[in-house]
């Protein structure tokens, strides 16, 4: 009996890991509209104000890390409760991205003579291409996500 509930879910389980990733895509791509749109937005809002565009950086970073770390929980992971444990290993991820980010955008600015904008939005490829696999086996692999 126990080979046949093992036989059976397993059908189950993949089902489930590709509704994972389909929502993934969907959520991240919201996501990516609002991380390519904030920096931008708030660039271009700030420049009578001459503020450097690393301060504009962090500012954008924490509304984006804040929205994606809610859209991913909720709508892709589905997990609920566990929100310090998750936010820590998800703020974790985006610390580390974001300290390179802070390295690599002056460095594409400076050396590459790429604007900031286009810059920043190379950048975030890197965030998107490595966020599931850090996020589906760390931040909510041990959670009770949906089954």
């Amino acid at each position: 009996m126990v080979r046949l509930q093992n036989f059976l879910a397993r059908p189950r389980n993949l089902a489930n890991q590709r509704q994972i990733k389909i929502r993934f895509l969907l959520v991240g791509a919201l996501n990516t509209v609002v991380g390519l749109t904030i920096f931008p937005a708030l660039y271009f809002l700030v420049i009578p104000l001459q503020i450097h565009y690393l301060l504009i950086l962090v500012i954008s970073q924490t509304i984006c890390v804040s929205f994606s770390f809610m859209t991913s929980k909720l709508l892709v992971f589905r997990t609920s409760g566990n929100y310090l444990r998750e936010s820590a290993k998800f703020i974790t991820f985006h610390l580390i991205l974001f300290l390179l980010n802070l390295a690599v955008l002056p460095a594409l600015i400076q050396f590459a003579n790429m604007h900031p904008i286009w810059a920043q939005m190379l950048f975030t490829i890197l965030v998107i291409v490595s966020s599931f696999f850090w996020h589906s086996n760390i931040t909510f692999s041990s959670s009770d996500a949906e089954q």
